[in-house]
């Protein structure tokens, strides 16, 4: 019966040092793989998003521009409570600005007005804004430069 074979510390050194050499090149391979499979799967169907994303933005920016645009020809509308010629488009904070009575030479009244259609809701400055003439928060001042 042959002898079993004893390993000297040297080469129990080397056994360690090739095994945890051959774990790294491992791991660094599974990263690589890894990485390369995420990125790939990422980018499958990118250029579909990116084009959907790109259509919805220019159809909602067109949509904001129509609205804006309607939006000044409101006092044309009919059934619009105000005379059209004395009316100011403001845009912001609040659409228009209408000067009651300009037409006929004597200002009644400054009307603030808001055009909101479908459900569209008061943002909080035009909230804000709207309670503070209710409240009578608004003053006159002459500036001369």
């Amino acid at each position: 019966m042959p002898e079993p074979t004893t390993y000297g510390p040297a080469f129990v050194a080397a056994a360690i040092l090739a095994a945890a050499v051959l774990l790294a090149l491992a791991l660094l391979l599974g990263l690589a793989l890894g990485r390369r499979s995420g990125r790939l799967e990422a980018e499958r169907g990118l250029a579909g998003r990116v084009a959907a994303e790109r259509d919805d933005a220019v159809k909602r920016s067109r949509a904001v521009l129509g609205g804006l645009a309607a939006e000044q020809l409101v006092p044309w509308m009919p059934g619009f409570p105000f005379d059209p010629t004395e009316c100011r488009f403001i845009g912001k904070p609040v659409d228009f600005l209408v000067f009651r009575g300009a037409a006929a030479g004597k200002v009644e009244e400054v009307v603030f007005v808001e055009v909101k259609s479908g459900n569209a809701s008061l943002t909080r400055t035009e909230r804000g804004l709207r309670d503070a003439v209710e409240a009578g928060r608004g003053r006159w001042l002459e500036y001369r430069a």
